[in-house]
């Protein structure tokens, strides 16, 4: 597995896949070719089908500039590699045109070209597998977040940090914006409204509506285009800043233990990411709430004091609970159901911290095989349940 620099990224949102990677193409393509008079960029698959919605066309306009690139749209062909291809041709002064370009966003801000090696990164894990990860902490005593240490060194502490603090900031952004988010579904910004009724609860149900809250705050800010850290993508960026924020504000928690948390988050992210897709247009939301709920689900129970076999049990709970979860967003924004998933996978997530403790951590299917039937089921889903917003939720609205 690579760095965890690669799974945490802070951009602007609504899409990681659809947003943060096309932006990042446009950038290489511009250096390639800086003295380009026109750009043609030809979108397939499910970036062509919801690529207005998440605002694919304004992220390669920003970097190549509207008035000189042309994009062709094509929602109905996927390349055999992924289905968010894209390929650039740029025209040059003297009338000739460049070799075209071809390359995926194979989520989380990701790209990849085929036949190159996917890692750009170094490989700097060597266990890629929860259950040699497990043993590994069993034998030395040490934790996961450890592991992420003894791998990455003592340079990612800094990193996670801004992570943190961007996730703490899109949080306390969310809770301050009451409008209506932009697109054609006038969908108006709720997390401000759980928040204040959440005040009037008592306990247990003040301390769910908070997470609804929190989740709902950093997924408004995601639709607006705001600034958000991918966990594991902009998708599903609500449900780990919901738990953790949570916890620190109600049980005052340390930020060393909020960094260690994030680590072994990203640690179980990372393995989805390595063994199967973190990728709504590959293996639908799944891979992006049912990651989102594993992760924090971990972290939760590792903040609650849970042995490294009941995290690894409260992460399997988080996914194996969303399998084949569709990604079937309404007009293609990220607003509905996104929103409101990542909402509930953040309670899920704490459900399932609550259960694993309640456990020696002992089960049955370990994390590796429901990520290894996570990728299978996506696989086998049709491409109109897949991020192109021709099937199931997306096909109820006009």
């Amino acid at each position: 597995m690579i760095t965890l620099r690669e799974l945490y990224r802070i951009g602007r949102g609504p899409s990681s896949s659809h947003t943060m990677g096309p932006h990042a193409a446009a950038q290489i393509f511009l250096d390639r070719f800086p003295q380009a008079q026109h750009f043609s960029v030809t979108l397939f698959g499910s970036l062509a089908a919801t690529g207005h919605g998440h605002l694919t066309d304004r992220a390669i306009y920003a970097v190549l500039g509207e008035e000189r690139t042309t994009i062709d749209w094509q929602p109905h062909t996927f390349l055999p590699f992924h289905p968010n291809g894209m390929r650039f041709v740029a025209t040059m002064p003297d009338g000739s045109s460049s070799e075209p370009w071809t390359v995926f966003s194979t989520g989380g801000g990701a790209l990849a070209e085929e036949g190159v090696p996917q890692q750009q990164s170094a490989e700097i894990y060597q266990m890629n597998h929860a259950t040699e990860i497990l043993d590994w902490c069993n034998r030395t005593g040490r934790s996961y977040w450890e592991y992420v240490q003894e791998c990455e060194g003592d340079d990612i502490w800094p990193f996670l940090a801004d992570v943190w603090r961007t996730m703490r900031e899109a949080v306390e952004r969310g809770l301050e914006h009451e409008e209506v988010l932009p697109g054609p579904l006038n969908l108006r910004r709720k997390a401000v409204s759980y928040l204040t009724r959440a005040e009037g609860y008592q306990a247990s149900m003040k301390s769910r509506g908070l997470i609804f809250a929190y989740a709902l705050a950093v997924s408004e800010e995601n639709a607006s285009g705001g600034i958000i850290a991918t966990a594991p993508t902009c998708g599903s960026c609500g449900v780990l800043p919901a738990v953790l924020y949570h916890l620190w504000k109600s049980r005052n928690i340390s930020e060393p233990r909020i960094l260690r948390a994030l680590a072994t988050a990203g640690l179980f992210g990372n393995i989805v990411k390595k063994n199967a897709s973190i990728s709504g247009a590959e293996v639908g939301c799944q891979g992006e709430v049912g990651v989102a709920c594993a992760m924090a689900a971990a972290a939760a129970n590792q903040l609650f004091g849970g042995t490294p076999a009941q995290i690894e049990y409260a992460a399997e709970m988080g996914l194996e609970h969303h399998l084949g979860l569709t990604c079937d967003p309404v007009c293609g924004l990220v607003q509905i159901p996104c929103i409101e998933r990542n909402a509930y996978a953040a309670a899920r997530a704490m459900d399932a911290n609550s259960y694993a403790m309640f456990t020696d951590g002992q089960h049955r299917v370990s994390f590796d095989k429901v990520v290894e039937v996570m990728k299978k089921t996506g696989h086998d889903l049709p491409s109109l349940y897949k991020e192109t917003s021709e099937g199931g939720l997306a096909t109820e609205w006009t």
